[in-house]
């Protein structure tokens, strides 16, 4: 069969992907949401769920490094790769290998809804994944508006945000909040701490990932802590579409004081 992947690529598919090489961390722990973990032959260094079940699976170094050698060692029938996390130079390398790759491109919550059902659908998993998209669809319907000034960091020494056209982005919005970031350059804008806090944010977020934000980063808020709110929050929640997406909208909206 053929079918199109995110970015509208033709891939040839004999039969349902049997041996999977997952190259982005949410999407592995998507896979054996849906029941397709068995099938998942590799994963990345970073593949963190489901702990258990992945512990004995292959690791193949980073996102951003993946080891083709050992990739093709695996004889993957499909290696799902996503847009943002993985190097167009080793979508084309493995593809002029001989290995099929789909590719997504998730950039909002909506797109999260769309291409993992038709991901879905290339897997045969489409009616075990229906009811995990219909929840994102369900919690994507009536958001608050957007009355919350938020700035969402995701790194320092460089400080690096959240910026437009991102999940997170769309995802703070569905919450019901304004991303101050998303008016800078760039989807991870980076920029001098000050310059960042100037946007004036009511809430600041420092996630647990991919930076481990701690209490030990406080100090660096110290001079706006009187007038913003200082949240940690998970960072899984924030940037993984999949099978956390309804309940992330649900914690952020509470987080945010937009809680239904």
């Amino acid at each position: 069969m053929q079918v199109r992947d995110a970015l509208g690529r033709t891939i040839e598919l004999a039969a349902p992907p049997q041996r999977i090489v997952a190259l982005v961390p949410s999407m592995t722990e998507w896979l054996f949401s849906v029941g397709a973990g068995e099938r998942v032959v590799g994963i990345t260094d970073y593949c963190s769920e489901p702990a258990a079940a992945i512990a004995h699976l292959p690791r193949l170094r980073g996102t951003k490094n993946p080891d083709r050698i050992a990739i093709l060692s695996l004889h993957p029938d499909l290696v799902i790769a996503e847009q943002e996390e993985n190097r167009e130079r080793d979508v084309l390398a493995l593809a002029a290998a001989g290995v099929n790759v789909y590719v997504t491109a998730i950039r909002s919550v909506a797109d999260a809804a769309a291409q993992l059902a038709a991901l879905a659908e290339v897997l045969g998993v489409a009616m075990t994944a229906a009811p995990m998209i219909a929840e994102i669809q369900a919690a994507m319907a009536n958001p608050p508006v957007p009355a919350r000034r938020v700035l969402a960091l995701i790194w320092r020494d460089p400080w690096m945000a959240v910026g437009q056209d991102t999940y997170a982005n769309d995802l703070l919005r569905l919450s019901g909040g304004i991303n101050v970031a998303a008016a800078l350059p760039g989807r991870y804008p980076r920029a001098p701490l000050a310059e960042l806090l100037a946007l004036n944010p009511d809430t600041i977020l420092l996630p647990s990932e991919p930076y481990p934000f701690s209490e030990r980063d406080l100090p660096a808020f110290a001079e706006v802590t009187d007038r913003c709110q200082i949240a940690f929050c998970d960072g899984m929640a924030l940037t993984w579409p999949g099978p956390r997406t309804a309940a992330a909208i649900a914690s952020f909206r509470r987080l945010l004081g937009n809680a239904v």
